[in-house]
């Protein structure tokens, strides 16, 4: 079967990518579907997760079926602690999905929470959604409450207010940081960040001299945890995924 190049179609793209971005399955699901011979491309068998379609006319079936996008799927989960966002461990770790059931067959993480970070976590199938909230130029905050391993004197709080350059030589620059209150030896603090980097908010706190004891994800953009249960989660509403969508 001989395929125009990807500059002939706008609208082309590879065969995992179309039932990533349909809400099918996630990039490493999709991938190992087609490895497996499930997907079909204007009849013959396509074996191979890189092959370039035009879904808008290529007939493109997962077992039989056509495939077509799938409902646009949002929720918002409370994670707990000790909770993996991932699909699957190797280590045999409870992931995410042991508490969304059903309703966590298609879906994927919008970012990450590490282990032992609990909160706000939102999963879809829509990865220009997914992808908008990620982005920091998108500028949708995120909202963190913070335990530190000492009580934070006003001068460490003005610099991670002020922006802070971490151990690996990036910068940290949060959209706010102030103290909540100093309760016995600890400082709770409130971070709100935009960019996203790679477990920030305990590399800025360490930049500062101490360490997070608890972290909390308690916002994205307006949502908030308010009513829901640790381990329960809850569909969005298209007025809060309309919300997202406009940014900060």
């Amino acid at each position: 079967m001989a395929y125009p190049t990807r500059a002939k179609f706008r609208s082309r793209t590879t065969l995992d990518r179309v039932l990533s971005r349909f809400g099918l399955a996630s990039r490493t699901e999709a991938r190992t579907a087609i490895r497996q011979g499930r997907l079909k491309v204007n009849g013959l068998i396509a074996r191979d997760p890189d092959l370039w379609v035009d879904p808008a006319s290529d007939v493109i079936q997962l077992d039989g079926q056509r495939v077509k996008p799938a409902r646009k799927i949002y929720l918002l989960f409370y994670k707990p602690k000790g909770v993996i966002t991932s699909h699957g461990d190797p280590q045999g770790r409870k992931t995410v999905y042991a508490f969304l059931g059903d309703a966590g067959k298609w879906i994927f993480p919008v970012g990450r929470l590490d282990k032992d970070t609990s909160g706000l976590l939102l999963l879809t199938n829509d990865t220009a959604f997914a992808g908008f909230v990620t982005r920091p130029e998108s500028r949708v905050s995120k909202t963190y409450r913070v335990k530190t391993s000492g009580l934070m004197p006003d001068e460490a709080v003005s610099r991670l207010n002020s922006g802070i350059q971490m151990k690996r030589g990036d910068r940290a620059n949060p959209l706010r940081v102030r103290r909540l209150e100093d309760r016995g030896k600890y400082t709770w603090l409130e971070v709100i960040l935009t960019e996203g980097k790679n477990r920030e908010v305990r590399r800025m706190v360490e930049a500062a001299g101490f360490k997070v004891l608890k972290l909390v994800r308690t916002g994205i953009g307006a949502l908030t945890l308010e009513g829901l249960e640790v381990g329960k989660w809850r569909k969005l509403s298209s007025l809060e995924v309309s919300s997202l969508r406009r940014g900060a």
